[in-house]
């Protein structure tokens, strides 16, 4: 069964082949940076218009790389929501389109449940029951994925995501956007112990996550430097931006640790963009090893948003519900265990 993935929730367009037997067959995604940086931050006008260039000619480019005609797809997997409505409309309309003069199936695919799944497509998968971290741009979760379709929310941020807490704080720092790559790339030349940041929630009980504070003490601390020293300077940049970086990915393995004491999970799968922070990697391999916990991740470039997870997810999708009607609906909030 071979399943076309088109992924268009946000700011890049991916674009994939996934066959049941052969594994992923061809990808390619186009990111939007470029676009929205001079804006510092995403746009959806812009990221909906975008999306229409570039989604048709994508297909065209997979289809080739995969050496593939029509004939040869059995189903279409889009992305519904989470998401900018417009630009989740985009894709839902494109593939629900297609499928339709193609006649086959199309599926609508909850775009966290394409990050939760993409370890899957690794040569070294987890095995489920595992507990998930998901943390994206929009979302930071806990998750216990029992099976397929199977998951549970431990745990959630009640304000800001990781993703966005990053965002955030590049911005404030004058260091770009994305802003969770700008911060990790002055964290290399940070100074340790500079700066102290706290570590939010940790001493309240539960799994949920709140990042608002610590960008208000990123704030508060850059406002102190200037008035101290006048405008940052590069070093000054650099050390808050590794407090800050380490508050987050302490406080995100913290409340797994948490998590994995509470629910008895023995693997561990770290999935969205947040996923690829070198730092956050380098954190759990050491203290989940200490637990006798695996870790998983997808490979780097399946972090971020991409097609080749709605294509798997979409071919799993259809392996188990089948397809859905022709009408095109999409959900810009769209929780996950309300999925079945």
């Amino acid at each position: 069964m071979k399943v076309l993935g088109i992924e268009t929730s946000c700011d890049e367009t991916g674009i994939a082949i996934y066959d049941s037997k052969d594994g992923l067959l061809a990808h390619v995604l186009y990111s939007q940076i470029e676009l929205h940086q001079e804006y510092g931050g995403v746009v959806p006008e812009l990221a909906s218009r975008d999306h229409v260039r570039k989604i048709i000619p994508l297909i065209r480019q997979v289809m080739d790389e995969a050496g593939l005609s029509k004939e040869d797809i059995d189903a279409i997997a889009y992305t519904a929501g989470p998401g900018l409505v417009g630009a989740l409309l985009v894709g839902a309309s494109v593939g629900k389109s297609i499928a339709y003069g193609w006649g086959i199936p199309a599926i609508p695919v909850h775009h966290m449940e394409g990050h939760l799944l993409a370890p899957m497509l690794e040569d070294n998968a987890p095995e489920m029951p595992f507990l998930a971290l998901l943390v994206s741009g929009g979302h930071t979760q806990l998750i216990g994925v029992d099976g397929y379709g199977e998951y549970t929310i431990l745990g959630e941020s009640l304000d800001d995501a990781a993703g966005e807490a990053f965002d955030k704080a590049a911005k404030m720092l004058g260091l770009g956007y994305p802003g969770g790559p700008a911060i990790a790339k002055a964290a290399e030349s940070g100074t340790a112990g500079r700066f102290t940041f706290p570590r939010p929630m940790i001493g309240k009980p539960g799994l949920n996550f709140s990042f608002s504070g610590l960008k208000t003490y990123c704030l508060n601390t850059i406002e102190d430097c200037v008035e101290q020293e006048g405008p940052l300077g590069e070093q000054t940049q650099n050390d808050i931006a590794f407090a800050f970086q380490e508050a987050v990915v302490d406080t995100l393995i913290m409340k797994c640790k948490r998590a994995i004491k509470q629910a008895k999970y023995r693997r561990l799968v770290i999935a969205g963009g947040v996923s690829a922070n070198t730092m956050l990697r380098e954190r759990l391999k050491t203290t989940m090893g200490g637990m006798g916990v695996e870790v998983y991740y997808p490979r780097v470039e399946f972090c971020t948003d991409n097609g080749a997870m709605i294509a798997f997810a979409g071919c799993k999708r259809l392996q188990a519900d089948g397809a859905s009607d022709q009408r095109i609906s999409v959900k810009a909030r769209w929780p996950l265990d309300q999925l079945s």
